[in-house]
């Protein structure tokens, strides 16, 4: 589905999704960059400019409104002291890696502009992050493009192993599963 989407609507879903999100959507706008669908340096450039966007536009929100939110909600509060103790621990750090820690990507902009950190500090490493991690990522969905035509090459040449191996497998999960019902039943 997400292929789809990104095939009907190219560049601007791959926008949209890194505003919001970003690797999954990413990974596969690599990978239909494999499959000649995209330009794979269209892509990068369409990350980049969506996650910085993106990100600039949390963080100045957390810097206009974050702690007043944050007072409000204790709960949330409590949660993102986490993220604030290692924003003053390993500041340049997690501004510039933050888009790589998955569960903390997305809030993570709105904490460093609540924690008052400055624009002329967040800016350019938010930028030298954004565009890190839209090329890494980028090339890494092209390289799956690449390892998954290299991979089913290789499993039409052994498709008749696989296919015994599989139910090889299958038929010993399904006697294991027979016994361990059987034993219990005996308990």
């Amino acid at each position: 589905m997400l292929e789809e989407l990104i095939t009907s609507y190219g560049y601007i879903a791959i926008f949209i999704g890194t505003f919001l999100e970003g690797e999954t959507i990413l990974v596969v706008g690599g990978y239909l960059a494999h499959q000649g669908h995209l330009k794979l340096e269209f892509v990068i450039a369409t990350a980049f400019i969506g996650t910085l966007a993106g990100d600039q536009l949390f963080y100045f929100i957390g810097r206009k409104k974050g702690m007043s939110i944050l007072e409000n909600r204790p709960r949330w509060k409590e949660k993102s002291q986490y993220i604030m103790d290692q924003l003053h621990k390993h500041q340049v750090l997690l501004i510039v890696g933050f888009r790589f820690l998955y569960g903390i990507r997305n809030v993570t902009p709105f904490l460093i502009g609540a924690s008052g950190i400055s624009p002329r500090v967040f800016i350019p490493l938010n930028f030298i992050g954004a565009l890190v991690w839209a090329i890494a990522v980028g090339v890494l969905g092209y390289l799956v493009g690449n390892a998954v035509e290299l991979f089913l090459d290789k499993a039409k040449q052994y498709q008749l192993i696989i296919i015994l191996s599989l139910i090889g497998i299958g038929a010993v999960m399904w006697l294991w599963r027979s016994l361990k019902t059987k034993k219990e039943i005996k308990s």
